[in-house]
């Protein structure tokens, strides 16, 4: 990739730690959010490890990576994690305790990815409290941008980005040329750890906080959550001795 400097934007979201077991609050309206453990969405971390790994192999390729998440002003401790691990800036869009869908997460990032005149986003295929995995297109098509989806390979080959990524069929790249949007799966990378060394260095780098409204965005969701509860106990599996057990089995419970 010639004289085209990389100015990168990655989203990353403020979620339940992935290694804890969700609890649906009394009200089932959702999951308990009270005194558990926040970290970096799993696949926004890959996100954020392939922007800096792009920044280190490719000298003077990027000009910018900045973070973007877009939650609570508790969000900002994502952020300076980002930060440490290799962001240069990062804005919060602080919205409170406020759910935001993904149409309106991608307009503001619409919004952001022209304020910083950024040229690549990087982002997560999915958040793993919603499980949406929809960021990613709508932004594409609300910036007319073409998109690589679920990408576990990402290459910088001339002018353009060649993106791996794993279909029914096997594996299949795409190539693009920029302005371009990337989601990322999970074998793509394996996330660094921040350095206490650079924890501390993050603090000096800017970290500015918005609200929707200085974007232009009014926050307007359209679903509703009527009911959040566990999935049905599943009943206790049973072991068989020899074949015609279990077709004799299977003949009970009229599954043939």
């Amino acid at each position: 990739m010639s004289s085209t400097k990389l100015r990168i934007l990655v989203p990353v979201k403020r979620v339940i730690d992935f290694a804890i077991k969700p609890r649906i609050n009394k009200a089932q309206t959702g999951v308990e959010t009270k005194g558990v453990k926040f970290s970096i969405n799993p696949f926004c971390d890959i996100a954020l490890e392939e922007s800096v790994r792009i920044k280190e192999n490719s000298k003077d390729l990027v000009e910018k990576i900045h973070a973007v998440s877009i939650g609570p002003s508790k969000a900002k401790d994502v952020l300076r994690t980002a930060l440490a691990k290799g962001a240069d800036t990062s804005t919060l869009v602080d919205v409170g305790e406020q759910e935001v869908e993904p149409l309106q997460v991608a307009k503001m990032l619409k919004k952001l990815v022209e304020r910083e005149n950024s040229n690549l986003v990087i982002l997560g295929k999915q958040a793993i409290d919603d499980d949406s995995n929809q960021t990613g297109q709508i932004l594409a098509g609300l910036l007319k941008w073409p998109q690589a989806t679920n990408a576990f390979k990402v290459e910088l080959d001339g002018e353009s980005v060649a993106v791996t990524r794993e279909v029914d069929e096997g594996v299949e790249t795409v190539k693009a040329k920029l302005p371009l949007i990337i989601t990322t799966d999970l074998r793509l990378n394996e996330p660094r750890y921040a350095s206490l060394q650079n924890i501390m260095k993050a603090k000096k780098k800017p970290l500015e906080t918005l609200k929707a409204a200085d974007l232009g965005i009014e926050i307007e969701n359209r679903l509703e959550t009527l009911k959040v509860e566990e999935p049905p106990a599943r009943s206790a599996g049973v072991k068989v001795e020899t074949v015609d057990e279990l077709i004799s089995k299977l003949k009970e419970l009229k599954a043939i």
